[in-house]
């Protein structure tokens, strides 16, 4: 079965002003890789929509999604926190990100493809229920999941996370939800300082030392994730996917190449194939410095959609 490759153009007008890492040649990078790559050839496009507040509120508090829509400025630059601001253009990126998720959903559940990859912007792992910070507006991919579970009547999703950075977000919107695993690898002592003691007991949270190499990753999966996964036999499988752990993106200490997120993406795959009918669903979240960013993307994806 196909691949969904999801994104839209209203997701590079973001900006939070000129020199800012989380910019729109990010997409752009990631793109320009598939279609020189040939990838693209084997993914069906799709624009994605844009979510509703109806939609947002199930993974956001509705006075959250409300205040955060009226902050949108007409002109200029509105700072949320120290490190994101929003720009007369960021709301309508952050909706269209958010409604990827809900678009891959029904694409994958509606049996039209078995996977899909979003390649949208802002980020969304750190965006908690009600609160916005590092980069992110709304939690992208938990409003796919509760779409998935709401909409769609799941009973077990599991989130992966393997972007340098925790995914407080979605952590604190999932805590002690049994639905949902979440299994998070992340550098230790990196923003946003949190992770390594779980807030609930359906998180599965690897913190690595700083230095450390795609062997120390791999170890991770195959001790922490692997068996987590297996006992819970998940549905769909979603992932968080930040490049920024590769050993050339300056954001974190880690030592990750292109082979490990293959084959990390490979590991579940085979769970998935195991489990959930091949389902998976994938997100873009970090990843800085764009050459690594294009090649671990396009590692991820050629498994992803099988061309591996």
């Amino acid at each position: 079965m196909s691949s969904a490759y999801i994104t839209h153009s209203d997701c590079a007008r973001h900006s939070m002003g000129a020199d800012h890492p989380e910019c729109a040649a990010r997409l752009g990078a990631i793109n320009d890789h598939l279609l020189v790559k040939g990838l693209l050839d084997h993914m069906i496009e799709v624009d994605a929509p844009l979510a509703s507040e109806a939609q947002l509120a199930r993974a956001h508090s509705a006075l959250y999604v409300r205040e955060l829509m009226a902050m949108a400025p007409h002109e200029g630059f509105v700072h949320v926190d120290p490190d994101t601001s929003m720009n007369p253009h960021t709301l309508p990126a952050a909706l269209r990100a958010a409604g990827a998720l809900i678009e891959a959903t029904d694409q994958v559940l509606g049996g039209r493809v078995a996977t899909a990859f979003c390649n949208v912007r802002p980020p969304g792992h750190h965006a908690e229920r009600a609160a916005a910070m590092g980069f992110c507006f709304f939690n992208n991919v938990a409003v796919g999941i509760h779409h998935a579970l709401d909409a769609h009547g799941l009973e077990r999703v599991a989130l992966v996370d393997f972007d340098v950075h925790h995914g407080n977000g979605s952590a604190d919107i999932f805590r002690d939800d049994a639905r949902v695993l979440m299994c998070s690898i992340f550098e230790k002592n990196l923003y946003p300082f949190n992770g390594e003691t779980a807030t609930g007991a359906n998180m599965v949270n690897v913190g690595l030392d700083p230095g450390s190499s795609g062997e120390a990753f791999r170890k991770a999966v195959q001790d922490c994730w692997l068996p987590a996964l297996e006992a819970f036999r998940p549905q769909l499988i979603y992932v968080s996917a930040g490049f920024d752990a590769h050993r050339e993106d300056d954001m974190g200490h880690l030592g990750l190449v292109e082979a490990d997120y293959a084959w990390v993406t490979r590991c579940l795959m085979d769970v998935a194939a195991r489990h959930c009918g091949g389902r998976v669903i994938s997100c873009l979240e970090g990843g800085y410095v764009l050459s690594p960013l294009a090649r671990s993307a396009a590692a991820h994806i050629r498994v992803l959609i099988g061309a591996d």
